[in-house]
């Protein structure tokens, strides 16, 4: 089954936080299901048990990254972040970092709640919420000058630029 999401593309983190969305009539939860579980899992490209276990964890990790990006707390995140950490090693093919994670059901959540991190140390500024009053996506800005308000120019920002022409018009 094909994602339904309006939006794809994001970090891990912001596409975490993408699963829930406005659509269709109202809010809308992919991680409302194991069937939503499974498409996510596929199209983070993540190979992990898509049972109830995982559904829980990565709903609590969602939780976590958006009181952090939203409100600054990190108290969640850190829980989150509590279940694995970062291995690294020497092969024969030079050093590697792999995700040590005990238990498989918490990996999908941990690695957003990572992921999250790196994008904080590259510029936290960037982490936005798109500025459609109706849309609730992240998304990483990437222009050059840092100035993106919506989370797709092709709608949300096209939706909010036609609304002000007509009430200019009225």
């Amino acid at each position: 089954m094909p994602d339904p999401r309006p939006h794809l593309g994001e970090p891990l983190a912001l596409d975490l936080l993408n699963t829930r969305w406005n659509g269709g009539g109202g809010p809308r939860d992919l991680l409302a299901d194991l069937d939503g579980l499974e498409i996510w899992l596929g199209t983070a490209g993540l190979a992990a048990p898509a049972n109830t276990a995982t559904l829980a964890a990565l709903r609590i990790a969602r939780d976590a990254v958006y009181d952090t990006v939203t409100t600054g707390d990190s108290a969640a995140l850190n829980a989150v972040l509590a279940h694995g950490r970062l291995r690294r090693s020497l092969t024969a093919a030079g050093p590697v970092t792999e995700p040590d994670v005990a238990d498989p059901a918490e990996l999908p959540g941990w690695l957003a709640a990572n992921d999250l991190l790196d994008l904080i140390a590259r510029d936290a500024g960037r982490i936005r919420q798109c500025a459609h009053p109706d849309c609730v996506l992240f998304f990483y800005d990437t222009s050059r000058n840092g100035t993106r308000r919506w989370h797709s120019m092709a709608a949300c920002g096209n939706r909010t630029k036609a609304a002000r022409h007509y009430a200019r018009r009225s």
